[in-house]
């Protein structure tokens, strides 16, 4: 007896990616356009039948999509998504359905990549873990007692907009100090480009040459042993670590699964963060297991597929 398949989306502001994924999480086929940003909510539709077709098979039973914003899991309907214009209540599930005759379920993107990390990456066995994802911004999912954790309105795990710092550049919300603010691969760069300034002549500046100087330059640096690049780092790690002893705080984690463009520099400050966790971890709590997302950018779209398997079945 052949297993269901299932598609799993990932819907982002620059990139629409589908993957065919089995029960187990494994990637049997994937396809990627850029994202229809003028055409609307019609026109990712009209994209999404169109990878769903390219990858789709008689064996496929439903659809999972990441939604990087806010939706109402129960109506199908996403309620807006800041990086795409003119996405305000919009039907999707029922868009899609109607496009392509398979149910859809909508799942939050960051959650969307904890359960793929947990059913099938480096989150395995994990009865309490947490999924960050650093990268232009930051965003989280959670597992804590064997269960994804949602909160009202599926909304928990906005651990980016916590406030860290009395001081910062302005936030992608608009206000000062949020963790995303100091230390997401937006604030590295920001980073960047002032020391490439600064340094004119030096090895960030070189290796970014006539791009602004962003965070895979720092690490391009650090890795030839530039010291301005590996202070950058230093820096860095100092403001993950105090974030990921928050997270340790609120959700008392085994383990911590990095992801995002920052994941892969980890080896380069993996030392520095795991300082200072211990230098601000209240006693009794065990430093969690800090290691890179297994899955890489398929994580999203495995664990929207998993999640749309284990609704459906």
């Amino acid at each position: 007896m052949k297993r269901e398949l299932s598609i799993g989306v990932d819907l982002g502001g620059t990139q629409l990616r589908a993957a065919l994924v089995d029960p187990d999480g494994t990637v049997l086929a994937a396809q990627r356009v850029r994202t229809d940003r003028t055409g609307g909510p019609q026109g990712v539709t009209v994209q999404i039948h169109t990878l769903v077709d390219a990858i789709r098979t008689d064996d496929v039973a439903t659809i999972g999509i990441g939604i990087p914003g806010a939706f109402d899991a129960a109506a199908g309907t996403v309620l807006g998504i800041p990086a795409l214009p003119g996405w305000t209540d919009v039907p999707l599930a029922d868009l899609v359905t109607r496009e392509t005759g398979l149910p859809c379920v909508l799942e939050n993107d960051a959650t969307a990549a904890a359960i793929g990390e947990w059913r099938a990456g480096a989150g395995k066995g994990c009865d309490h873990f947490v999924y960050l994802t650093i990268s232009t911004g930051i965003g989280s999912g959670i597992v804590v007692d064997g269960r994804i954790l949602r909160g009202a309105g599926g909304l928990a795990g906005e651990i980016g907009h916590t406030k860290i710092a009395d001081a910062s550049d302005p936030c992608s919300c608009g206000h000062i100090g949020c963790w995303e603010a100091v230390a997401s691969g937006t604030a590295l760069g920001r980073q960047a480009q002032r020391l490439a300034k600064a340094e004119p002549e030096g090895l960030v500046a070189r290796e970014a040459g006539s791009e602004p100087a962003a965070a895979y330059h720092v690490g391009a640096a650090a890795r030839r042993g530039d010291p301005s690049a590996l202070r950058l780092l230093r820096d860095e790690a100092v403001w993950l670590g105090a974030g990921f002893v928050n997270a340790q705080h609120l959700y008392a984690p085994e383990r911590i699964v990095v992801g995002g463009g920052l994941s892969l520099l980890l080896d380069l400050m993996i030392d520095d963060i795991k300082a200072a966790i211990r230098q601000r971890l209240l006693p009794g709590f065990k430093p969690a297991d800090i290691v890179a997302a297994r899955l890489g950018d398929d994580a999203g779209m495995v664990g929207a597929a998993l999640h749309a398997l284990s609704v459906e079945g």
